[in-house]
């Protein structure tokens, strides 16, 4: 709030100014409308809580400078407080009156010497203020003693511990050592007896030896047999073969016999290898057969509703789908699983009308775990691999194609409709599709 005017040399304190802005406020929602300064017509309509936070500014300016409306505050507040308003009318401030209400008593009913009121409550002010921080410093002194005493308490508290676990690891350490002693000895007492098991295990090898050389004469009369039966086996494997070849012999000899005479029968009647037909005989300008690049490239717009028709109708043609980018223009608001059901609801009463070959592309790089999808009969689904995106899923589809088969991508992606136009396929935009499945 300004100083200027009326004896203020500083601006009034914040919590006086905050009064006094509180008072006028709840002025402003008691008298009529047409007493209400216009600058705070709009503020009278605040909600009473809001008033004085959100038009703080504009109601201490009006009390600055408007007279009027300040001695109409003043008439509120002399109904209020009427002894103290009387009291600093006749020039005496009451000893045990809060600093704050005398000082914006005094700046709105402006009595004598109100300036110097203001300045009075302003230096009470300042004094408790003081006296309240020193009090706040003096608690904050006796909480850090208190946390001083606390963490004095808890050092001893854990020097106490700590001796503990000391004394408990010595005993551990010589318990440790008792039974360092005691594996020692277990281990001379191991020692000696894998020795003794290593002689015992020497004379053992030793008579093995002996038995093995048994063994290996026994062995060696075994192979020899093993050997006689082997050539006996080949020997008659052998001369099935023989018996086997003979007679394919005769069956190829029956064959070429066969053909020889069928093809001598053909130059003999004169056979010509192929039949010409009347028609055929009439030179004409044969037209192209219906393709993707043909009838609808030429005679129908992208987003045309015939397109579709004429696609599906085309021989052999292959509808791939953006099955994402289809879902998400015409039914977004549903989950993916959701999504991926309808559209395989919708494709599966397009094959069975039309009979046409559809392949539909989901992309499934940022998939943790295979989907679960129940696909339609000549329906078929796939997902782009881990680090590929369902549009290079769809190029490679597309150029896995012959040249010259009629190939529809379905997809509303512009860079896609013109990778895949430049590799021959006729793009077709999503909301085509979702405007023939919901007719279907």
């Amino acid at each position: 709030m300004s100083s200027a005017g009326e004896g203020l040399s500083r601006p009034l304190p914040e919590q006086v100014r905050l009064n006094v802005v509180d008072l006028a406020s709840q002025v402003l929602g008691t008298v009529p409308t047409a007493t209400i300064p216009p600058p705070l017509r709009g503020i009278a309509k605040f909600d009473p809580r809001k008033r004085a936070k959100l038009g703080g500014a504009p109601i201490a300016a009006q009390l600055e400078n408007d007279k009027k409306f300040r001695e109409l505050v003043a008439e509120s507040v002399a109904a209020g407080w009427p002894e103290l308003v009387s009291a600093l009318a006749e020039g005496n401030v009451p000893p045990a009156a809060d600093p704050v209400l005398v000082a914006a008593a005094a700046y709105l009913t402006r009595p004598p010497g109100w300036a110097e009121m203001i300045e009075t409550a302003r230096a009470d002010l300042e004094r408790s203020a003081v006296a309240a921080e020193g009090s706040e410093r003096e608690e904050a002194v006796a909480r850090l003693r208190e946390q001083l005493a606390a963490q004095k308490t808890a050092a001893k508290e854990e020097a106490d511990r700590l001796r503990e676990q000391l004394k408990a690891a010595r005993a551990e350490n010589s318990d440790l050592r008792r039974k360092l002693h005691d594996a020692r000895e277990r281990a001379k007492a191991a020692v000696r007896r894998a020795e003794e098991m290593e002689h015992a295990a020497e004379e053992a090898r030793t008579a093995a030896s002996h038995a093995g050389s048994g063994a290996e004469a026994e062995l060696r009369r075994l192979r020899e047999r093993l050997a006689d039966v082997e050539k006996q086996l080949e020997a008659s494997r052998r001369a099935a073969r023989e018996g086997r070849s003979i007679e394919d012999a005769r069956i190829r000899v029956l064959l070429d016999a066969l053909q020889d005479a069928s093809a001598g029968l053909r130059r003999e009647l004169a056979l010509p290898t192929t039949i010409s037909r009347p028609a055929d005989s009439v030179a004409a300008v044969t037209g192209e057969r219906p393709n993707v690049r043909g009838v609808p490239a030429r005679a129908l717009a992208d987003d045309d509703p015939q397109l579709l028709d004429q696609l599906l109708a085309l021989p052999q043609v292959h509808l791939i789908i953006d099955g994402y980018n289809v879902t998400k223009t015409g039914y977004g608001t549903l989950t993916l699983a959701d999504q991926r059901t309808r559209l395989m609801n919708g494709l599966g009463g397009l094959v069975a009308q039309t009979r046409v070959e559809v392949t539909v592309v989901f992309d499934g790089a940022e998939l943790n775990a295979p989907v679960q999808v129940v696909a339609p009969r000549g329906v078929r689904v796939l997902f782009s691999a881990p680090g590929e995106i369902a549009d290079d899923l769809i190029r490679q589809l597309v150029r896995a194609e012959p040249p010259g088969r009629a190939i529809a991508v379905v997809s509303s992606d512009r860079e896609v409709a013109e990778s895949v136009r430049r590799m021959g396929a006729r793009p077709v935009p999503s909301g085509l599709l979702l405007r023939r499945l919901s007719r279907a």
